[in-house]
């Protein structure tokens, strides 16, 4: 493990009977919900609003985008958002390379299993869009998150802070 990320963090547990399948238009309210569990910055809205776009088939994207849901039981308990995109950092800029947009699984359905499958979900449509990469990003304090990519044989390219400045005027 790179950067002090310890592998022992990870729990094993015995696999759950998940389905993994492409999300739709009945799945929005679940997906709108998990989205903002995972980006509790946003308004609720928004998370609405874009899944919606791409369960429509119309994403706000010139790229294509999909989405993918894990159903244990009936319930949907995670998602992974999965786009092309025209270049990531530290991937071979002559291609388009897959990235993970999203990826989440409820906290009681963790180590199970489910993240890990809907990660493969998102590698066998980024090979069928012609990708040969395939990226994602996290936060820096995230130590969950980069443990997941890790084991699932993810590495580091880089370590950001990002920064903006408005010039508009105040």
């Amino acid at each position: 493990m790179r950067d002090g990320l310890k592998a022992k963090n990870v729990r094993r547990v015995t696999p759950l009977p998940v389905k993994i399948r492409p999300a739709v238009p009945s799945d929005l309210d679940a997906v709108t919900q998990l989205a903002a569990a995972l980006w509790s910055d946003a308004p609720v809205a928004e998370h609405r609003e874009h899944a919606a776009s791409i369960l429509s088939g119309r994403p706000k994207s010139a790229m294509p985008l999909v989405l993918f849901v894990a159903e244990v039981e009936g319930n949907i308990v995670g998602f992974i958002e999965v786009g092309l995109r025209s270049h990531a950092d530290g991937c071979d800029e002559r291609h388009a390379v897959g990235f993970i947009e999203g990826w989440y699984t409820q906290p009681p359905s963790r180590g199970h299993g489910i993240g890990r499958r809907l990660m493969a979900a998102a590698e066998e449509w980024a090979r069928s869009v012609g990708a040969r990469e395939l990226a994602s990003d996290t936060w820096l304090d995230n130590e969950p998150s980069q443990l997941a990519h890790e084991a699932l044989g993810f590495d580091v390219v880089d370590r950001v802070v990002n920064y903006k400045k408005s010039l508009e005027e105040r």
